[in-house]
């Protein structure tokens, strides 16, 4: 797997990795873009333009340790849909925002593997690994 983004992980480096999952739950609309709380919701928009729909999202963590406000969060994912230009107040009035929370669960390297390869034995060789598309 290779993710621009980031370097290749070395051998030496994967004792020491950390994988965590972010589970989220408890998925609501909101009243308007800005009814949610910084740190407690993550949220997705979803904008309509044109012929097109436009959407994005942020993880709770996101804006707290980002140290944004909600108008700074809301205006990065409006960047992060791809949508270009000014950002209206009549634009963000017709933004449908969906909040929710996650539970996230880490463990190190070593758990993760060991525990992928519990699932497998338990499964009795019926585990099919999920695709890393997004």
């Amino acid at each position: 797997m290779s993710d621009s983004r980031f370097s290749p992980v070395s051998k030496d480096e994967i004792s020491r990795l950390c994988v965590s999952v972010s589970l989220l739950v408890d998925f609501q609309d909101a009243d308007n873009y800005l009814d949610w709380t910084v740190g407690l919701h993550g949220i997705k928009i979803e904008l309509n333009q044109g012929n097109s729909t436009r959407t994005a999202t942020y993880l709770p963590e996101v804006a707290l340790e980002a140290g944004w406000s909600k108008e700074e969060t809301i205006e990065s994912l409006l960047k992060k849909a791809g949508v270009k230009g000014h950002f209206t107040q009549s634009l963000k009035d017709s933004i449908k925002l969906t909040r929710y929370r996650s539970e996230k669960v880490k463990m190190t390297f070593e758990e993760y593997a060991a525990t992928k390869k519990t699932v497998r034995e338990v499964l009795n060789g019926c585990y099919v690994p999920l695709s890393n598309g997004h």
